[in-house]
């Protein structure tokens, strides 16, 4: 990476793990940003041996650093991360993420403008492709506005229901922006899932703004096969619990199966994807069963449970790949 650390006003982040099936896709949607010139992309790789280092050496623009597999951590490693960045600005997003919009970075750069904004979040969309899920392709259906939200006391805040928190923190680092600052100040904390979400509801205890903007948007695609279902849904349960002090209901009612025959047809796609929806569908419920179930039982259950069933965080898998 050649110096021009002195142009530098937006760092991008992206923990990367052999990501060569993805990596060219998000390098073009970095190459059409309208500021690329004020661009670094800081790699932090955990050991790739599928080609990932050589290739994104060979952009100027990117910075990669090694660390090993062993260490990774969502939380700790972003917070090191941050450390090697440039810029006076953060973007977080990963490795199978991509853009067509060449003014994303610009707009989401733009809320900045206002000195009391410290983060802001677009949103992750699935694509219209052949190797995506027909039934979660992105439909808008009206324009979003940008959505600012800041809490001048903590007791404002904290006076909420647990609930009422938790929606106003659905913060994404697949897509989002930060003053470094902000970053140094509350650095990311050091968990397996979850450290964005804990992040937003930090910063909103004490007194930042942080801005919701959906018209800011990236490509991003799991395909969700049941037991990936089954364990993100038991993960995000306990997360959820563990952070806000509810249980989120996940269940799955009868209607939402009718639902996924009704719009098989609606979308005229492939009689598969019932079946393949419908399995989901079924695993996301089981899931919510059982951290109920484990939880009525008592903490000490739940927490057996979660071991043995998420000690790992599972990873999205390719359409071709179970």
């Amino acid at each position: 990476m050649t110096d021009t650390t002195d142009n530098i006003k937006i760092s991008i982040v992206v923990p990367v793990k052999n990501g060569m099936d993805t990596l060219e896709r998000f390098i073009a949607g970095i190459q059409l940003q309208s500021l690329l010139k004020d661009i670094e992309v800081v790699i932090i790789d955990s050991g790739s041996n599928d080609g990932s280092i050589g290739y994104l050496e060979a952009f100027d623009f990117v910075k990669v650093i090694s660390i090993d597999p062993k260490t990774f951590n969502h939380g700790a490693t972003r917070n090191f991360a941050i450390t090697q960045c440039q810029g006076e600005f953060v973007f977080m997003t990963v490795q199978d993420a991509w853009t067509t919009d060449e003014h994303l970075l610009k707009r989401m750069l733009a809320h900045f403008d206002d000195i009391e904004v410290m983060g802001v979040c677009g949103q992750q969309i699935v694509p219209k492709r052949d190797d995506t899920n027909p039934h979660e392709w992105f439909r808008p259906f009206s324009s979003p506005k940008p959505k600012s939200i800041q809490f001048k006391t903590q007791d404002q805040f904290l006076s909420l229901s647990s609930e009422e928190q938790f929606k106003l923190c659905g913060w994404d680092d697949v897509i989002a922006m930060y003053r470094k600052t902000a970053l140094l100040e509350i650095p990311f904390k050091p968990v397996a899932f979850g450290e964005d979400m804990l992040w937003a509801k930090a910063a909103l205890i004490k007194g930042y703004k942080i801005v919701y903007d959906y018209r800011n948007r990236v490509n991003h695609y799991h395909h969700a096969y049941p037991g990936f279902v089954y364990k993100r849904t038991f993960i995000v349960l306990y997360f959820i619990y563990k952070s806000f002090g509810f249980v989120r209901d996940l269940s799955v009612s009868k209607s939402e199966f009718l639902k996924i025959l009704y719009r098989n047809f609606k979308y005229k796609v492939n009689p598969k994807w019932i079946i393949f929806n419908w399995k989901a569908k079924d695993a996301r419920h089981s899931a919510f069963l059982d951290f109920k179930h484990a939880l009525n039982l008592s903490e000490e259950d739940l927490e057996h449970l979660y071991e043995s069933v998420c000690s790992n965080v599972p990873q999205g898998k390719s359409y071709k790949t179970k």
